[in-house]
């Protein structure tokens, strides 16, 4: 009998292979991107910036001016502990059991006691909030970050941390109901998602090349999370280093 593999897993099989074969050594903090298809890309930051101007952006405006902070507090809240999942499953992939369990017991208070994660009553309790995927999986298991790609619709990514894109969605429990209750809260989630990152995407805009903006602001942000906050700094070691080895050079040299 013929077997035969969902797509959503072919996908993931295809996109695992490309991070793999295109990061096979780790990047070093500071190390300048690897941006081979930036005209593609620009095109696609184009066509992003577009629809983002036109469409997205006047939506989320016209949402976060009816809408209270407390009320919008607690749609990102219900969205954070709905994906929250991915979270608990790349602790697992990472070796990070003891933040798995913390993360684990989270996601459990919040979705009960928080009421679905309306509301988040872990975080006082001292059950911090964590980000992982399976992008830093992979740079945790030695991946390089890859080639930067910017994605019709879902803007900056790398190959490196593509595969999530499919991994965190198969993570979601609204990915098994029903469409009609699926595709309302996707657009919600997005709308609410474009209304909190107005703020940085106006600093994006702003500057004198926004694609390179956007493209730094996630890389390093990406560098961030794979460091849990706490990314090492060896380019400025590396310098002092070459600094003082010319140093003696030039000693030896006299």
């Amino acid at each position: 009998m013929k077997t035969t593999i969902p797509n959503g897993i072919k996908a993931l099989f295809i996109l695992t292979a490309m991070t793999l074969s295109f990061g096979c050594t780790h990047v070093p903090v500071g190390e300048e991107a690897h941006d081979p298809y930036e005209e593609t890309n620009r095109s696609i930051y184009g066509f992003n910036d577009s629809l983002d101007k036109n469409i997205l952006k006047p939506v989320a405006d016209g949402y976060a001016y009816i809408t209270p902070d407390p009320v919008r507090r607690c749609v990102t809240n219900f969205f954070d502990n709905l994906g929250y999942l991915n979270t608990i499953a790349n602790d697992l992939l990472q070796g990070k059991f003891e933040q798995c369990l913390a993360d684990s017991g989270r996601f459990l208070i919040n979705s009960t006691i928080g009421i679905v994660g309306i509301f988040d009553v872990a975080t006082p309790m001292g059950l911090i909030k964590n980000e992982e995927d399976l992008g830093q999986t992979f740079a945790e298991w030695g991946s390089g970050e890859g080639a930067y790609l910017t994605l019709p619709f879902f803007g900056p990514n790398t190959t490196r941390d593509a595969p999530d894109l499919i991994t965190s969605r198969m993570l979601k429990p609204t990915s098994y109901v029903k469409a009609s209750i699926a595709w309302p809260l996707a657009v919600l989630d997005i709308i609410n998602w474009r209304a909190n990152m107005d703020t940085s995407i106006k600093m994006v805009d702003e500057s004198p090349d926004p694609y390179l903006a956007m493209r730094e602001f996630y890389r390093q942000n990406r560098i961030k999370l794979i460091y849990d906050g706490d990314p090492p700094v060896p380019d400025m070691m590396d310098d002092i280093d070459d600094f003082e080895d010319d140093e003696d050079l030039f000693e030896d040299e006299k």
